[in-house]
């Protein structure tokens, strides 16, 4: 027979003004960190690689999409203009690196054009890939 008298045990609280703050504060970040991301190229699926190298600071972005649609910095461009469009790049800056992304489903053929493209306007080609998982 327990005759001691029951303590009365206090209630805990749990106040989630700051938890909210928190979670406030990560979406943001989030949201912000995911419109950010890579803004400059186009939706591509790119060849895997094992291996890889630092991009140079003067570069711009040149796109083949599986649809042989070119793009130079996220401008959809004709193919026939496209010698044009780089040769502006080239003369703002002379020792001008093209990125070049290529979905992996288009032809080789399409990608020696434009490396001939490079070639003639003594450009750095860089051909951008996804890293092997």
């Amino acid at each position: 027979m327990n005759l001691r008298k029951r303590q009365k045990r206090g209630t805990v609280e749990v106040h989630t003004s700051a938890l909210n703050d928190i979670m406030f504060f990560l979406l943001l970040f989030f949201l912000l960190a995911s419109a950010v991301a890579n803004p400059n190229v186009v939706k591509l699926f790119l060849p895997r690689s094992s291996s890889g190298q630092s991009i140079p600071q003067k570069t711009i972005n040149v796109s083949i999409t599986k649809d042989l649609e070119y793009f130079v910095e996220k401008k959809k461009v004709n193919a026939s203009d496209l010698f044009q469009n780089i040769e502006v790049y080239q003369k703002a800056s002379p020792d001008l690196t093209i990125i070049l992304y290529a979905d992996r489903t288009i032809a080789i053929e399409n990608v020696i054009e434009l490396t001939d493209i490079a070639n003639k306007l003594k450009v750095k080609l860089v051909l951008a890939t996804e890293t092997k998982k």
